[in-house]
């Protein structure tokens, strides 16, 4: 009988291993820095990192992986990923094959949600919207504690539409790593908040100093919070418009911010197709864990 189930996040710059019992408990967390640029010892440092949980929890299980991508219906191959010498290869596989366990992997984005799903902030909400604002801006679905990923494997890459309703100022937006112009994730992601910063007042900040400036009663970064606001707004009504989820949850760097949920929810009203929106906009209850975390979910308890 399976007495834990394995979780990895594959991170661009760190790789993340959790054993979880199936009440949720983590045994055992490892933590190492990612490979770049070299597959084979991606799937060597996975390897590794899996045998290194199982040896502490003292038991086996099957593997889950959150990655930076999906896997191709057509293909089997790994497409769409930021981390791209994982593209064209067929990661579950290999991975399958080097530590004789069962493998499922999942887009990071949807591992994000299915935590919230399970036992975070969306635990008892049968339609959950997880959408992360961090380097780059992903999402994911889950209905009835079941991801939605659709028959092409993109249900929920929300980052890579054009932001809506758009300003003059917003035309036609910056060129998204995609190819395309205006994407959403161009605005949204925290990297979008600073980018909007620097255009804006020609000053170099991180997010989080942009925020620390508004704070302190900076006008310059208190516009740009109120645009950034605006944008996520926006960008939020469509999903209420399309989905009407019962909850969104939202992740990454951008969710510390608590004014987000003071003052979005002020905002989407006017852009959601309805005389009212009661949906929830709440911040993550996992952390920097729920990606790892809804890796091992992928899983069913045994």
């Amino acid at each position: 009988m399976t007495k834990i189930r394995i979780g990895i996040d594959l991170g661009g710059t760190k790789i993340e291993a959790i054993a979880l019992e199936g009440d949720g408990t983590i045994r055992a967390r490892r933590r190492v820095p990612a490979p770049r640029g070299d597959y084979q010892a991606t799937v060597t440092a996975l390897r590794d990192l899996a045998q290194a949980v199982e040896s502490e929890a003292g038991a086996t299980g099957p593997i889950g992986v959150g990655i930076p991508g999906t896997i191709s219906p057509a293909t089997g191959l790994i497409k769409n990923a930021n981390s791209v010498w994982l593209i064209g290869h067929p990661l579950d596989r290999d991975l399958a094959d080097a530590t004789g366990r069962s493998v499922r992997l999942a887009n990071d984005a949807n591992c994000f949600a299915l935590s919230e799903a399970n036992d975070g902030a969306g635990a008892g909400h049968g339609v959950v919207f997880g959408a992360i604002l961090g380097t780059g801006c992903g999402s994911g679905i889950v209905v009835d504690g079941r991801i939605v990923s659709g028959p092409n494997s993109i249900a929920g890459e929300w980052g890579h539409n054009p932001l809506p309703w758009p300003q003059p100022d917003e035309l036609p937006g910056p060129k998204c790593y995609c190819g395309k112009f205006g994407c959403q994730e161009t605005f949204m992601a925290g990297t979008g908040l600073e980018r909007d910063f620097r255009a804006q007042t020609g000053r170099d900040l991180k997010g989080a100093d942009v925020v620390a400036a508004a704070e302190a009663g900076d006008a310059q970064a208190e516009a740009a919070l109120q645009r950034y606001e605006h944008r996520l707004a926006r960008g939020l009504a469509v999903i209420l418009n399309v989905l009407d989820p019962d909850i969104v949850v939202l992740g990454g760097g951008m969710s510390n911010q608590d004014r987000l949920y003071r003052n979005v929810p002020k905002l989407w009203g006017a852009y959601v197709f309805s005389d009212t929106v009661v949906t929830p906009l709440v911040k993550n209850r996992h952390g920097d864990s729920s990606g790892v975390r809804g890796a091992a979910w992928l899983w069913p308890a045994q």
